[in-house]
């Protein structure tokens, strides 16, 4: 993978190097330890339905065994049935009722003309009415409550109007046990009033009756919800919340046995018994320390991995400061999810955090950062090792998955590769678990899920980061390497040979980087921009000369060779005027290293024999390329130029080329400064000859074609 060279302004971060680079490695630790719970850790490890791997296991003290949470939702149902609902007794509704009953009849009376029947008296319709009324007030009119229908009777469930349940009337501050039997409801009373009045013979119009006191029927017992869900809570707060005791050295779990529902839940008990003493004890502190040496220690490994394989970054505090505040907001989540008790930890996108530093950075630097950060959270989650292995094998597929990364469309492919390996990770765990399909709950893939989808939220992330800190991830390559943006348009535009050379350079470029290892992307975007300096005067270089005409024959080969070398300055001006990044300028400054024109330099000496030339003056002005990828473009961009001069390009001559140039730029030491072997060197030059005999070969067969038709 390509190491940043990334340039940064002087500023107090980079001239106190050491102190802030060791400053915020120590700020770091210290910020996870305080973020981080501080309960110590049960230090056994279990799993229901799996054996015991530890030494027998006595109780260190007496403790309750805690319920389940199966048994807990029992209590807690037959508490709230055995809770009797409260009503108040309104006499005032009843009274008001009845003496309305008595206003109103007169009236009613009258209109019905009644009184001109034989034999009716309204007195007698009075006094059955007033009857009827108090004798269903005293008994109570009610409102039935489905939650406290008595469950077990069918017929009851299926008529809302004879649900039976008992409650407790309230009236004078006095309670009275009640039945929903002894009382009426709105509808029942009617009915009561219906066959009451077809009882009695002294009235006539007795449909007429009823239908009055119909409308005087109003509820008298009255649900006073808010006094009832008190008592529930009350009774809800004295449920206990364990079941049994555990003596002191009782057996709980015996090595190789099986761990069974009642050997788990004693265990889980005593999990919970020694997290909580150990925090009201006062052992904090020492919690602490040990986090903290943990915490160091997973940090120091960090920082010896970047000294020892990526010192550029190591060197880097601007990097090191991405890394460390991505681990920072990371591990803070974390920690609030854990304290808000939130219903899953695998909501949290953590495949978001290697995805970010392989696409900012490498391949290593995002599985040792992944490895660290899920090794740190497996110190606090519960069911660690289920942690750790989802969380660990996610990661490194979300890192294998773009590994490669050409178009946007793999980040949803990806996506889908990590659910599925969260999808498979989970089944298996849980098969290996309890063996049995029917404990794979399908709703906590949901997690899951989330999680994938909010991992997409990196690539925004990425861009932040670039913008702020000036790194090149390869989106931004994938984008610098379009040939529509605006500087390689502007070169196929004025200075279309040189287009056309730097296309076939990316080409020969990318193959080899394949071949020997780096990024692809960070090659192809070097050798696409590293000639734009020549849109200056692309007239004085020859794959942009139209005619015959040499524009060099007016000048001296000292001005010549000034104009040819100037591309390179001017290409580097052009870039940072159009803010490319800095590690694509390193292209167009190395690409030439400090070889010399040698065509200008040979017609000079030929043309002052006597004379001593100044070298420097057709020297380009450097520096030799630093990394594998400017290496391999310093070849593919000489060898591609020389092939175009070759005028019967035939295999030989292609081969005699390429080892040629390669040879001449080892023996000037262009490659000291590279990290590229000789072995890498062959391979490259292998990949130059196979490709440029490819392209020839088409030429060659038209040639032939053509001169036989002739």
């Amino acid at each position: 993978m390509a190491k940043l060279k990334i340039n940064y302004p002087k500023d107090k971060l980079q001239n106190n190097s050491t102190l802030w680079k060791y400053g915020m490695v120590v700020l770091t630790i210290v910020l996870i330890c305080i973020f981080l719970p501080k309960q110590p850790r049960f230090r056994y490890e279990y799993q229901k339905g799996k054996p015991w791997n530890h030494e027998n296991l006595t109780s260190p003290y007496n403790f309750a065994i805690l319920k389940t949470p199966e048994e807990l939702t029992r209590d807690r149902q037959h508490i709230l049935n055995t809770v009797q609902p409260i009503y108040n007794l309104n006499d005032v509704a009843s009274k008001e009722q009845i003496d309305q009953f008595n206003t109103d009849l007169n009236e009613k009376w009258q209109a019905s003309q009644l009184d001109s029947t034989e034999g009716a008296d309204i007195n007698k319709y009075r006094a059955v009415g007033n009857a009827l009324l108090n004798y269903i007030y005293d008994r109570g009119v009610i409102s039935l409550n489905n939650r406290y229908q008595i469950k077990g009777d069918d017929s009851l469930k299926n008529d809302p109007t004879a649900m039976e349940y008992n409650f407790v009337l309230v009236h004078d501050n006095i309670a009275q046990q009640k039945n929903t039997v002894d009382s009426y409801t709105i509808e029942t009373a009617n009915h009561y009033i219906k066959d009451a009045l077809s009882r009695n013979k002294d009235i006539g119009h007795k449909a007429w009756l009823a239908e009055i006191l119909k409308s005087y029927i109003t509820i008298n017992f009255v649900f006073n919800e808010s006094q009832t869900n008190k008592v529930e809570q009350n009774a809800l707060a004295n449920i206990s919340t364990t079941r049994g005791m555990v003596q002191k050295d009782e057996l709980i779990a015996e090595q190789g046995k099986i761990i069974n529902n009642d050997s788990y839940q004693k265990l889980e008990s005593l999990r919970k018994v020694y997290e909580d003493e150990s925090r009201i004890s006062g052992e904090q502190n020492l919690v602490t320390f040990g986090h903290f040496i943990l915490i160091s220690l997973a940090m120091t490994l960090l920082m010896v991995f970047l000294y020892f394989f990526r010192k550029d970054i190591f060197n880097n505090n601007r990097l090191l400061f991405i890394i460390f505040i991505v681990i920072l907001v990371m591990l803070g989540v974390l920690s609030w999810a854990i304290k808000m008790k939130i219903p899953s930890l695998y909501y949290i996108p953590y495949c978001s955090v290697p995805i970010i530093f392989r696409l900012l950075f490498d391949t290593r630097i995002a599985l040792n950062i992944h490895i660290l950060m899920v090794l740190v959270a497996g110190l606090f989650v519960p069911n660690s090792f289920d942690f750790v292995f989802l969380q660990f094998t996610a990661g490194m597929v979300a890192i294998y998955s773009i590994k490669t990364l050409v178009k946007r469309e793999q980040f949803l492919v990806s996506s889908v590769i990590i659910l599925a390996t969260y999808i498979m990770a989970y089944v298996g765990l849980v098969l290996t678990r309890n063996g049995t399909f029917s404990s794979i709950y399908w709703v906590d893939i949901l997690p899951f899920t989330v999680s994938v989808g909010l991992t997409l939220l990196a690539y925004p992330l990425i861009y932040a980061f670039e913008k702020l800190f000036g790194i090149v991830s390869d989106l931004t390559l994938m984008e610098l390497t379009n040939s529509n943006s605006r500087l390689l348009r502007e070169l196929s535009l004025k200075a279309p040979g040189t287009f056309q050379h730097s296309l076939q350079v990316a080409n020969l470029a990318e193959a080899a980087i394949y071949k020997i290892g780096g990024n692809p992307l960070l090659v192809r975007a070097g050798a696409l921009y590293h000639d734009i300096g020549k849109m200056i005067n692309p007239l004085y270089f020859i794959e942009n000369q139209k005619t015959n005409d040499n524009t060099h024959e007016e000048l001296t080969p000292e001005q010549s060779a000034q104009i040819i070398i100037s591309h390179v300055l001017k290409g580097i001006e052009m870039a940072r005027k159009h803010q490319m990044p800095e590690v694509l300028i390193d292209f167009i400054r190395t690409h030439h290293g400090t070889t010399k024109v040698d065509y200008f330099y040979n017609l000079a000496v030929k043309d002052n024999p006597d004379k001593v030339i100044d070298e420097s003056i057709f020297k380009y002005p450097g520096p030799v390329p630093f990394s594998k990828e400017t290496a391999v473009l310093m070849m593919a961009d000489s060898v591609e130029a020389a092939s175009r001069a070759l005028k019967e390009p035939t295999e030989e001559s292609i081969n005699n080329l390429v080892d040629k140039i390669i040879d001449h730029k080892l023996m000037q030491r262009q490659f000291a400064n590279s990290n590229i072997t000789m072995r890498d060197i062959t391979e490259a030059s292998k990949i130059f000859k196979a490709m440029l005999k490819s392209i020839y070969h088409v030429r060659i067969d038209y040639d032939l074609s053509k001169k036989k038709d002739s």
